[in-house]
C-alpha cells in the first residue's frame, strides 16, 4: 500500500510538471479588413471636421480605434502607392513598381500572398493593385491583393459609379471562408476616381455648393469647381456606405472584435495640382484604424508620422510571422503595434518624426515616356522637395493634354482661364514648370503656395532637410540618388498608350481615355511668365 501511494503521488507530480510546461493556447490571429478609397484627400472625411462629406463608417472606425492626423503615402499615384502598401517598401526601392502601370517585379512578394501561404483566407473586391501587369509565377497570373470576389452587381446611384456590390461580395468572401480561419480582405473601391456625373452631388446627393468651407487657393473659387468638389464628395460617401455595411456584417457574425479595420485612400483627390503630385494634399491621406481586441484606449488621435509602408509589417507581426519566414523582401516600414499597444495620444513614438515622398514616371505624355522625378522629406511642419528635371513638364506635355491630371470640369476651367481670359496665374500653379527646389510650411501654408527656398531665414533649414533626405535615400539604395535615375525612365509602360507622346506627335490617331479633347494645348503663346 505504501509503495502504491508513493507511485500515485509520483504520477501526480509528473503530470503537474508536464501540464505546467505545455505551451499556452495559441492566441487567435486577428482578421484584417483593409478599405482603400481611390483618390481621396485626408481632410475630406467627417472625423477630421469636414461637414460637407458625410462618412459615418470612417468616423466610427476613428471613434472606436485611432484617428491618425499625419499619414502619408510615399508616392501619390494609384499603382506605386499600392505597391508600397503591399510590400512595405518605398517606391524607389521597388524597381519597375516605382512607376505607374508597370510590370510588377516577381522578386517582390506581397503581404497578401504571404498571408495566404501562412494560414489566412485572402481575398479582394474591385480595384486591387492597378494599373499595370501583375506578372506570372510558374505560368499563373499573380493575385497581388488576393483572389477576386466580384460576382455580385448593383444599380449605382449615379453614372460612372461602379456597379460592383462591394459589401455583398465581401459577404460572399466570408461565406467561402473555411470555418475558424482568419481572413485578410482588400476592399478596393473605385470611388472617388474620375469620371463623375456632373452635378450628381447636388441633384442626387442633396448637397449645396455653399456647404464647402474652403476651395484650395490654387484654384479659382467658382461654381463649376465647387460642383465638381460636391460630385467628388458624393462618391466618397458611396465608398463609405459599403464600408458601413461591411462593419455591420462583421458585427452580426461576431467577428468585429477581432478584426483590424484599416481605412484610407491611395492618393489625394483627382484634381489639378493634387493627385500625382508631391504636395501636402497629394500625399497626406486619411487613416483610421480600429481593432477592439488589440488597440488600447480607443478613441485616440495620434499625431505621429506614419507611412503606407508601415501596413505590411503590421500585418505580419499580428499574424505571428517574420519577413524572413514569408520569403518577402526586407521591409522598410515599421509595424504600428507600438501605437496600438500604447494608451497615449498626440505623439506616441518620437522616433516617428518624418516621412519620405517622391515619384518617378506616372502617366505618359512626355517624349519617350519620361517621368518627372521628385524626392522629398516631410518633417515637423515642413515639406522639402527636389525636382530632378525641372525642364520637363510636371503634369505631362501641354500638347498631349497634361496626362498626369485626369480630365475634369476643374481642369478644363483652369486651362480656359488662360486660353480664354489670358489669366496665367492658375495655369502656372497647376500646370506650369517648376523650380529645382521647393520648401513649404505645410501647417501655415497647406496648399503649398509660398516657396521658402531662397529666403534667408530658411536657408539653414533647407540645407538640414536636404541633407537628411539624401542620407536616408542613400541608406535605402535609391538609384536616383546614386546617379542611376535613368533606369526608371527605361522601364516600359504597360498600358495601351505606351510611347504615347511619340506616337501622337507622329500623327497616329491615339488618344488617352482619361483626358478631355479640350485638354490638349497645341500652343502656349504668349509664353508664360517665368516663376520668380
Amino acid at each position: 500500500m505504501k509503495n502504491a501511494a508513493t507511485f500515485l503521488i509520483l504520477i501526480f507530480f509528473i503530470n503537474l510538471i508536464f501540464t505546467s510546461c505545455k505551451p499556452a493556447v495559441e492566441k487567435q490571429k486577428p482578421n484584417i479588413l483593409f478599405a482603400i478609397a481611390d483618390d481621396a484627400s485626408w481632410k475630406h472625411f467627417g472625423a477630421y471636421g469636414c461637414d460637407w462629406v458625410k462618412t459615418p463608417a470612417f468616423d466610427r472606425v476613428a471613434a472606436e480605434g485611432i484617428l491618425f492626423t499625419r499619414a502619408y503615402t510615399p508616392n501619390a499615384k494609384c499603382s506605386p502607392s499600392r505597391s508600397c502598401i503591399l510590400t512595405g517598401r518605398n517606391s524607389w526601392q521597388l524597381e519597375e513598381a516605382a512607376n505607374h502601370s508597370p510590370l510588377f517585379p516577381a522578386k517582390f512578394k506581397t503581404y497578401a500572398e504571404a498571408l495566404g501561404e501562412n494560414g489566412y483566407f485572402v481575398g479582394s473586391v474591385a480595384k486591387g493593385w492597378a494599373p499595370g501587369d501583375p506578372g506570372e509565377i510558374n505560368g499563373i497570373k499573380r493575385q497581388l491583393t488576393g483572389p477576386k470576389f466580384d460576382e455580385f452587381k448593383t444599380d449605382p446611384p449615379a453614372k460612372y459609379i461602379s456597379n460592383n456590390d462591394y459589401s455583398k461580395n465581401f459577404e460572399a468572401f466570408l461565406d467561402a471562408r473555411p470555418a475558424g480561419q482568419p481572413f485578410c480582405f482588400w476592399y478596393g473601391s473605385t470611388e472617388p476616381h474620375r469620371e463623375y456625373e456632373f452635378e450628381a452631388g447636388e441633384r442626387i446627393g442633396g448637397k449645396n455648393i455653399s456647404e464647402i468651407v474652403e476651395v484650395p487657393a490654387f484654384w479659382p473659387d467658382v461654381d463649376t469647381i465647387r460642383k465638381d468638389m460636391l460630385d467628388y464628395a458624393f462618391e466618397i460617401e458611396y465608398f463609405d456606405s459599403h464600408l458601413q455595411k461591411m462593419l455591420q456584417k462583421l458585427e452580426e457574425i461576431g467577428e468585429l472584435e477581432n478584426t483590424i479595420v484599416i481605412v484610407t485612400a491611395d492618393n489625394g483627390m483627382p484634381f489639378p495640382r493634387i493627385k500625382g503630385q508631391v504636395y501636402e494634399y497629394s500625399n497626406h491621406l486619411p487613416l483610421a484604424i480600429m481593432w477592439p481586441n488589440g488597440i488600447k484606449n480607443p478613441g485616440r488621435v495620434v499625431d505621429d508620422f506614419v507611412n503606407f509602408i508601415d501596413f505590411a509589417p503590421t500585418y505580419l507581426e499580428v499574424a505571428g510571422l517574420t519577413v524572413e519566414e514569408t520569403g518577402m523582401q526586407p521591409v522598410t516600414g515599421k509595424s504600428l503595434t507600438d501605437i496600438f499597444n500604447s494608451e497615449n495620444e498626440g505623439i506616441v513614438n518620437s522616433a516617428r518624426n518624418f516621412v519620405l515622398v517622391g515619384k518617378e514616371r506616372h502617366d505618359v505624355g512626355r517624349p519617350n515616356d519620361q517621368g518627372y522625378p521628385v524626392r522629398g522629406i516631410i518633417k515637423d511642419e515642413f515639406l522639402y522637395l527636389r525636382n530632378f528635371h525641372p525642364e520637363r513638364w510636371p503634369l505631362g506635355n501641354p500638347e498631349t493634354g497634361y496626362l498626369n491630371c485626369d480630365g475634369s470640369p476643374t481642369k478644363t476651367y483652369i486651362l480656359d482661364t488662360r486660353r480664354k481670359k489670358g489669366n496665367w496665374e492658375y495655369w502656372q500653379l497647376n500646370f506650369g514648370k517648376r523650380v529645382p527646389e521647393e520648401l513649404y510650411n505645410i501647417v501655415d501654408d497647406p496648399f503649398c503656395m509660398k516657396n521658402l527656398v531662397g529666403m534667408k531665414d530658411y536657408a539653414e533649414l533647407k540645407l538640414i532637410m536636404e541633407t537628411e533626405m539624401v542620407q536616408k535615400l542613400t541608406e535605402q539604395g535609391d538609384p536616383r540618388i546614386y546617379g542611376d535615375g535613368n533606369i526608371f525612365d527605361n522601364y516600359p509602360y504597360q498600358g495601351e498608350v505606351r510611347n504615347y507622346y511619340n506616337r501622337y506627335m507622329a500623327g497616329e490617331k491615339v488618344k488617352a481615355g482619361w483626358v478631355n479633347e479640350s485638354d490638349y494645348d497645341e500652343s502656349l503663346e504668349p509664353a508664360p511668365k517665368e516663376p520668380e
